[in-house]
């Protein structure tokens, strides 16, 4: 790592974070395009309009910048998940959380994909990730659907495997948008048809999860 870049204990200024945020934005476009072999930091400081030394005063190497990117996507990618409330309706709540996954894979298709291809890698730059903070996330959440269904509030079901279940139809959208696109004529993007799913994802999901009248 080059000594020169900034510690992440240190508090960054606004420009600081400004430059951040380009060099992450302009690495998810180059490492979407090549992937994280084919991909250069020169090319990368190229698309965020800096020069590669000030790109690598923020970031020491290509690895590194990956690393952030995709902590960046799994931050984004869990902020509606950390909104259930325990408190709240759970149709309500489930219905926000589902409706938000899937405006992420509309508005962000790049981001779900590249996250996909190195999950199906094997995670070797984030397992440390996916089995601390993402694992601590689930588990907290996981805690919130037993209070619902100990309340009876929604039907007994393993809470994993329902957050699972969410991730899948959502982000399937995104991931796999050529097949979804060449079967429909339309995809994610289109609000008319993002508007369709979340309907069917929910009528589906919520026949099976809310108590029988």
């Amino acid at each position: 790592m080059d000594s020169t870049a900034p510690q992440q204990d240190t508090p960054r200024t606004r420009i600081q974070e400004k430059n951040r945020a380009r060099i992450l934005d302009a690495a998810l476009s180059v490492f979407s395009r090549f992937g994280y072999r084919g991909a250069r930091v020169d090319q990368i400081a190229e698309d965020a309009g800096m020069s590669k030394s000030n790109l690598l005063y923020y970031f020491g190497s290509k690895s590194e910048i990956y690393k952030a990117v995709l902590a960046d996507l799994l931050d984004r990618w869990l902020a509606p998940l950390r909104t259930l409330d325990p408190d709240g309706d759970p149709r309500t709540e489930l219905a926000a959380y589902i409706e938000q996954k899937l405006r992420f894979s509309a508005e962000h298709p790049e981001a779900s994909r590249l996250f996909a291809s190195e999950v199906m890698q094997g995670a070797p730059m984030i397992r440390d990730v996916l089995e601390g903070p993402l694992k601590a996330l689930v588990d907290e959440k996981s805690e919130v659907l037993r209070h619902w269904a100990e309340r009876g509030r929604i039907r007994p079901v393993d809470p994993h495997h329902l957050i699972f279940l969410i991730w899948a139809t959502t982000q399937t959208y995104a991931d796999f948008a050529p097949q979804i696109e060449a079967i429909t004529g339309t995809g994610i993007d289109d609000p008319k048809f993002r508007k369709e799913a979340l309907a069917s994802l929910t009528d589906l999901i919520f026949g099976g999860l809310l108590p029988r009248a």
